[in-house]
């Protein structure tokens, strides 16, 4: 079932985490088991953030010791970075587990990746100029609050609510995805990719990695690989939607672009307002009238229909 919904405003910013959060509780009903958050702030050319962890939520409860051995994966974190040269700007923390570094760096990203995920749980769950990624187990509401997200402030977002039907009910299966190693593009999906593996297996061979399997992931993966050899947000789209077989909604972010795809059965729901200003869409339309008190005119994107939207 889940629930996807993403906004983007044209020319401004606004408070896109607190307008998320709106949008994402109410579609609660359609996902209760996880929530996530792929916020875009401003780019900052010279800084990077990173989100990680170093355990999962329900790991915090299973032994005394872990709170000691969460520490130390931090600390090697950062070790590790401080060997790259990374100069740290700023650090902090949400929960135990799930921490925020900016970050100047010149080096290779994918190395620096690399680094922090070979220690023992540790799992990025975004990097860039802009993108901020948040999941958690929860709600909308609970995941905004232990996470502060009220107060984020950017141009554009998209989120998800999660029903967990074939993997586990952990951050590591929640959406979004991010494209590692690739900055600031982030996928959230409903609906079920047939040739999953086929396309994995292909995108393995070009050097990719996937810390799940979810095929959600893959349509992040699939798009950033498509961009990197040369395509454009929408050109990449179009390709999925005739090469990723199955039945499909998604939204995708980069810096500073929101897109939409549905694939050619047009089977899963997708409800868009556009106006001159502001792009909403969502699963349902309260979603989108949850951040609308007036009333507006909505309509259902077409089959097989890719749209992108600047910010």
């Amino acid at each position: 079932m889940c629930g996807i919904a993403g906004l983007i405003h044209r020319g401004k910013t606004s408070d896109i985490g607190a307008e998320m959060t709106s949008m994402l509780q109410s579609l609660k009903h359609r996902g209760p088991d996880s929530t996530g958050f792929a916020l875009y702030g401003r780019p900052q050319d010279a800084h990077y953030v990173m989100r990680f962890k170093v355990a999962e939520q329900e790991d915090m409860r299973k032994s005394l010791d872990i709170h000691d051995k969460v520490k130390q994966r931090r600390a090697i974190v950062d070790q590790r970075l401080d060997k790259l040269g990374v100069e740290m700007l700023e650090q902090s923390n949400a929960t135990e587990y799930a921490h925020r570094y900016r970050f100047a760096y010149d080096g290779d990203m994918r190395a620096l990746a690399e680094q922090v995920e070979d220690v023992d749980s540790a799992e990025i769950l975004s990097i860039g100029r802009a993108l901020e990624l948040v999941k958690d187990l929860g709600d909308a509401a609970s995941v905004a609050a232990r996470y502060d997200l009220a107060d984020f402030t950017g141009t554009h977002a998209i989120g998800h609510t999660r029903m967990a039907t074939e993997s586990d009910v952990d951050i590591r299966s929640a959406h979004p995805y991010w494209a590692y190693p690739f900055n600031d593009v982030s996928v959230v999906h409903n609906g079920q990719l047939t040739n999953y593996w086929t396309y994995r297996r292909e995108m393995e061979r070009h050097g990719h990695r996937f810390i799940s399997n979810c095929d959600s992931e893959l349509i992040a993966v699939y798009v950033a690989d498509r961009i990197d050899r040369g395509d454009d947000l929408e050109e990449a789209m179009r390709r999925s939607v005739d090469e990723l077989d199955g039945v499909f909604t998604y939204l995708v972010a980069t810096s500073d672009r929101l897109g939409m795809a549905k694939d050619v059965m047009a089977a899963k729901p997708m409800v868009l307002y556009e106006s001159d200003d502001f792009i909403g869409l969502a699963s349902e339309e309260v979603a989108i009238r949850s951040i609308f008190p007036n009333e507006i005119e909505t309509w259902d994107p077409y089959e097989g229909e890719v749209k992108v939207w600047q910010a």
